[in-house]
Order: C-alpha cells, then sequence, then structure tokens
C-alpha cells in the first residue's frame, strides 16, 4: 500500500495498483477495461507494445490500429465511430525500438475531444524523464491529461513488478475486476520495499537524469564518429542498424563470445524484417572508457561479418 500511494503521488493521480509486472499491468488492465466497458473500441497505436496487444486482444473489444504517432489518422478513426461508444486510445511515450517519443498532449485532448480515456505506456521513461522521473508526460507537462499511466519498476528503478496509476474508481475497478491482479501470486514484501526505496532516490536525484541523457548522447556521437549505422533516436535508446536477423545474431554473439559484451538483437517479429538492429542502453554509469571499449567491439564485429563502416565524415 505505501509503495502504490508513493506511485500515485508520483504521477500525481489518486491511486495506484501494482502488478507482477508491466506486461501484466498492461495485458490485465486493457482486457479488463475493455471486456468490461459495455461495447468498448479500443485504438491502438501501430507500434504499440506485445503485452498491450495481448490485452487489447483478450479483451475482445474492437480494435482499431491507427498508424504510428499519426493524430490524422487516429481522428479519422474516432470521428468515424459512435459519439456514444466507450473509447480507449492506447499508446506509448517512448517506443523503445526506434527511440522516438510520442506527441502525448494531443494524443489525450484528441482522445478527450472524441470521448475516449487516454492509456499511457511509460515504462521506457519512468525514472528517466521528468523533473522528478515520472517520465515523458510530467517533463512535456501533460500528467493530468492522461487518464490511465501504466509503468514499470524494472528498468530504471532496478527491481520487479509493474503498475497502473489512475483515479481511484478506476483503480478499484480493475482491481475487482482484473484476473491478472486477482489470480496472479502478491509482490514480496522485501520486493515492494526495494521499489518503493529505489522510487524516492531516483525521484529525488534529477542528476541521474540529466547524466543520463548526456551518455545517452555521447554514446551516439561516438558511434557516429567510428562509421557505425546509429539509428536516429531522440531518447536514450541508441539502435545501431544490421539490417539482417542472421547477421544481427552473429553481431551479438560475437559481441559476447570475443568481447563480453552483452548486447540484445532485435529481429522480428519486434521490428519488421529488413530493420534488424542492435540496440544499446548506456545508462548514467557508463564511463568514457565503458563506451571507448564498446565503439572498438562494435568496429572489430563489423568488420569481421563484412558489415563495412561509414565514412567518419558522414
Amino acid at each position: 500500500m505505501a509503495l502504490e500511494r508513493e506511485l500515485a503521488a508520483l504521477h500525481a493521480k489518486e491511486a495506484a495498483l501494482v502488478f507482477t509486472s508491466g506486461y501484466v499491468a498492461n495485458e490485465t488492465t486493457l482486457q479488463t477495461l475493455g471486456a468490461m466497458l459495455p461495447g468498448c473500441e479500443i485504438y491502438s497505436d501501430a507500434f504499440n507494445h506485445a503485452s498491450m496487444i495481448a490485452g487489447i486482444r483478450h479483451s475482445g473489444a474492437v480494435r482499431k490500429i491507427f498508424r504510428h504517432n499519426d493524430l490524422a489518422h487516429l481522428e479519422q478513426l474516432l470521428a468515424a465511430a459512435d459519439p456514444k461508444t466507450p473509447k480507449i486510445v492506447a499508446f506509448e511515450s517512448v517506443y523503445s525500438m526506434d527511440g522516438d517519443i510520442s506527441p502525448i498532449g494531443e494524443i489525450c485532448e484528441l482522445a478527450h475531444r472524441y470521448g475516449a480515456l487516454a492509456y499511457l505506456d511509460e515504462v521506457h521513461a519512468v525514472g528517466m524523464y521528468g523533473l522528478r522521473g515520472a517520465g515523458v508526460a510530467e517533463r512535456d507537462g501533460a500528467l493530468d491529461k492522461v487518464d490511465i499511466v501504466q509503468g514499470t519498476l524494472a528498468k530504471a528503478f532496478g527491481v520487479v513488478g509493474g503498475y497502473i496509476a489512475s483515479t481511484e474508481a478506476t483503480i478499484d475497478f480493475v482491481r475487482s475486476c482484473g484476473s491478472g491482479f486477482i489470480f496472479s501470486t502478491s509482490m514480496p514484501p522485501a520486493i515492494a520495499a526495494a521499489a518503493l526505496a529505489s522510487i524516492r532516490y531516483v525521484s529525488a536525484h534529477s542528476e541521474l537524469r540529466v547524466r543520463h541523457q548526456e551518455r545517452a548522447a555521447t554514446l551516439k556521437r561516438r558511434l557516429a564518429a567510428a562509421g557505425l549505422p546509429v539509428m536516429p533516436s531522440v531518447t536514450h535508446i541508441v539502435p545501431v542498424s544490421v539490417g539482417d536477423a542472421a547477421l544481427c545474431k552473429q553481431a551479438s554473439d560475437l559481441l559476447m563470445d570475443r568481447h563480453s559484451i552483452y548486447v540484445q538483437p532485435i529481429n522480428y517479429p519486434t521490428v519488421p524484417r529488413g530493420t534488424e538492429r542492435l540496440r544499446l542502453t548506456p545508462t548514467p554509469l557508463h564511463s568514457d572508457d565503458d563506451m571507448a571499449r564498446l565503439v572498438a567491439a562494435l568496429q572489430d564485429v563489423w568488420q569481421t561479418l563484412g558489415l563495412g563502416l561509414r565514412a567518419a565524415a558522414e
């Protein structure tokens, strides 16, 4: 209960509910709302996470997918719907494969204009953005526009678990009707205490977020200067393009076997075929020496696999 109160305060909401993971939080909440709001329609960004897609599918609600971050397409879909139909617009703040950010305020305003709830996944942003680490919605001054925010206690907070924060009525509704909450094991007290301590620390130390952004920007510059195909990103997520599933896996294996560096290969269906990549996520604690070692290792892997390097000036 103390953890849930802290999470509610972090996101400036009335209440919060803790789940065993961010995946379960998304799946349970969207499934419960979609199934129990009569005739509900859910409008989902085309790049939404698998957990959101699973919850929407399992809800049995009408699904409508709008093009990624495309406000015009979303409005077209909403305008064509019955104004009396319950609606939810589900989207993310930071999309973890490309490292881009959604226009949170604009999407929320559009959702409300057509009588829809705005459901925001801040998993890749909580702890890392905003003055107190409440996410991109806090950074962009849109906290009050979001009806339901979902986040994780892993990633930036370094523990495990997921949560939602919203009005007391919404939280009570999901707590009372969500099978993924009711029929799952509760979080152990030690983990809840660790999460609570972590949130309080991370929220109070904004210098971590400043350092985090500086480290990400530095890594992007170093990769580009080394001729490595770093993809455009406005966040801490730094994708490096490979473009072939087999080579992407080989690159990951070589980094581990030859250099003892673990980097995830991102292949289909997580990303479309032909856009396979390595995903780098620097932390505030990665040093310049760490980055130099990573860049040298990547250059070695690229040369070994014959991937080729760009000209440094490019």
